[in-house]
C-alpha cells in the first residue's frame, strides 16, 4: 500500500521578503567582533590601533553604524586581516543565510512518501517527482 503523508508544519509565517535579508553592516559587525574576540583582544585595543574611539568600534560591531571603506580598512588592518578576506567572509555568510532561507521556504512544499509505513522518499509537491536516497529521482505519472 502506498500513501503520501503531508508533513505537519506549524502555522506558516508569511514568505520572507527581500527586506528581511540581513543588512551588510550587521554581518560586517558580527564578523569584526568574531575576529576580535577570536584574537582575545578588547574593543579599546583594536580601536586604539585603528585610530577610532572604542564607542565607534562598538557601534560598528553592533551594526548601528555604516562605516566608510577607510574605517573598515583601518579596523581590518588593526585586526591583521584584509578587506578582501573580510569581504569574502561576509559574502559567504550572506550566501549561507540565503540558502537557509530558501531551504526553510521550500520545506513546506515537501511530503514524505511511505510504503507500508516506511519512509522511502520525499515528494516535491511542486514537481511530479519522488526523491529517494536509493533511486535519486523517479518521475510520477501526471
Amino acid at each position: 500500500m502506498v500513501e503520501i503523508i503531508p508533513l505537519v508544519h506549524p502555522p506558516q509565517q508569511p514568505t520572507r521578503r527581500p527586506s528581511a535579508e540581513p543588512l551588510w553592516r550587521h554581518v560586517l559587525g558580527r564578523r569584526l567582533r568574531a575576529l576580535r574576540e577570536r584574537q582575545g583582544r578588547t574593543l579599546t585595543e583594536v580601536a586604539e590601533r585603528a585610530g577610532i574611539s572604542p564607542q565607534y568600534l562598538s557601534e560598528i560591531e553592533r551594526g548601528l553604524k555604516e562605516p566608510s571603506s577607510e574605517m573598515i580598512a583601518a579596523v581590518t588592518g588593526a585586526l591583521g586581516t584584509t578587506l578582501v578576506d573580510l569581504s569574502g567572509q561576509i559574502t559567504d555568510e550572506l550566501r549561507r543565510q540565503r540558502v537557509l532561507d530558501l531551504t526553510r521556504d521550500r520545506a513546506a512544499e515537501f511530503q514524505h512518501l511511505r510504503i507500508d509505513g516506511e519512509v522511502v522518499g520525499i515528494r516535491d509537491a511542486s514537481a511530479q517527482s519522488i526523491h529517494s536516497p536509493d533511486t535519486h529521482s523517479v518521475l510520477l505519472a501526471a
